[in-house]
């Protein structure tokens, strides 16, 4: 999650083809689960992809991301090459690993500053440069992939020839490119030829213009922290900002055509992927029961209880979340850095409660073609952090985050 921390100001963009507020424009949808969605805002976003049998949504969110970032500052929908950040995280995860003796994170997932970064040090690709697809696979499926390389590291991390030789990189580097296939010095894209240094740079992106976002009271209000999660394995800096002003500047991006890279904890009963919402029930109250309702309930044991609060099947009452809640699920790792996706919406159910619409990286085969709508309590509940243009930023909060 990348360090740039900037004084910005608020642009407004007007363009209707990157958003949607018209009433011509709102779209409702009906949910399997009982849900019917009517989309406030949304934002124009490239296809949605699939990642498969990989941990690496945080290269497929982050690159969606860019993708509409391009396109929302005026350049084409495009279609970048996901393995070839993923390739050069793992080059750069490798030495580390080795350098630190075996104790740094060497896994396949990564942080929403990982993306900018590869961008930043190394450049980008089209998919059609670059598919990472060398193995016999038509989609991406990493295990063996991983396993592999995570020997090679754990072998040159242990000495057994109390040094470490000049072959693990090649040995290293020749494991991924049996799998991924060999980085193109040059390639040709439209009639072009690019490196990609210089693909990156033709393209209307600069990952300098990005801040990324947290809330936890563990640090101080208004500075930079590194945000300790293991896939922060470049250990950059979060600014850290209240848990309202994180809300404050995700619904100001949205409703200015501006999306946010979002990372957060999935693993919750109610992130309900196949029917396309993620919400936090509330668990009843017994002093909101009488009769046979109440002494059914008495009878049940907490477990029960919470699974029943799971079995939803349109809108209900959720949990309030505040900044002491939040910080203490994420004390005692309740709540856990595993998921990236990306932003794109803002939308109201039937009753008037409000969603975000996220996009996500299985595939579209789901009741909303790869997107899902999650609740505002299930967002300030569990979101890690999140990386979004500095123009997005409302000035006041600006203003604090850049002293």
């Amino acid at each position: 999650m990348k360090k740039k921390i900037f004084a910005t100001t608020l642009v407004a963009l007007t363009t209707s083809s990157l958003w949607a507020v018209n009433d011509e424009q709102k779209t409702d949808t009906d949910s399997l689960a009982g849900f019917r969605f009517k989309d406030i805002y949304t934002i124009k976003t490239t296809s949605v992809k699939d990642q498969n049998k990989s941990g690496t949504c945080w290269c497929f969110s982050g690159t969606s991301f860019i993708e509409d970032e391009i396109m929302r500052q005026g350049g084409d929908s495009l279609d970048l090459s996901e393995m070839f950040t993923v390739r050069k995280c793992y080059e750069e995860k490798g030495d580390r690993y080795v350098r630190m003796y075996g104790s740094a994170n060497f896994s396949p997932g990564g942080a929403v500053t990982d993306v900018a970064h590869v961008w930043r040090k190394y450049g980008v690709v089209p998919e059609e440069a670059y598919p990472g697809l060398n193995y016999g696979e038509k989609k991406h499926v990493h295990g063996e992939l991983h396993g592999v390389l995570q020997g090679v590291v754990n072998a040159v991390a242990k000495k057994s020839d109390k040094k470490i030789t000049t072959a693990w990189k090649p040995a290293f580097n020749g494991v991924l490119d049996a799998y991924l296939g060999v980085v193109p010095e040059t390639f040709t894209y439209n009639g072009k030829t690019y490196t990609p240094r210089s693909f990156a740079e033709s393209l209307p992106f600069n990952p300098d213009d990005y801040v990324v976002l947290t809330s936890f009271s563990h640090h101080p209000f208004y500075e930079s922290f590194v945000l300790e999660i293991p896939d922060n394995w470049t250990w950059d800096r979060y600014m850290n900002v209240p848990l309202d002003e994180l809300k404050a500047v995700v619904d100001n991006a949205i409703a200015n055509g501006y999306p946010v890279l979002w990372a957060a904890d999935i693993s919750e009963k109610g992130f309900k992927w196949k029917e396309g919402v993620a919400l936090m029930p509330k668990i009843k109250d017994e002093a909101d029961m009488e009769g046979t309702e109440l002494a059914r309930w008495v009878k049940l044991s907490d477990k029960d209880k919470e699974d029943e609060a799971y079995k939803f099947n349109g809108p209900t009452t959720e949990i309030v979340v505040t900044q002491e809640s939040r910080q203490a699920d994420f004390d005692s790792q309740l709540t856990t850095d595993d998921h990236g996706m990306e932003i794109i919406g803002i939308a109201e159910d039937q009753n008037g409660n409000r969603f975000y619409k996220v996009k996500n990286s299985w595939d579209d085969n789901q009741v909303y073609d790869g997107f899902i709508y999650v609740s505002e309590p299930y967002f300030l509940a569990k979101t890690m952090s999140l990386l979004v243009h500095k123009d997005a930023v409302p000035k006041d909060i600006a203003t604090k985050i850049s002293k």
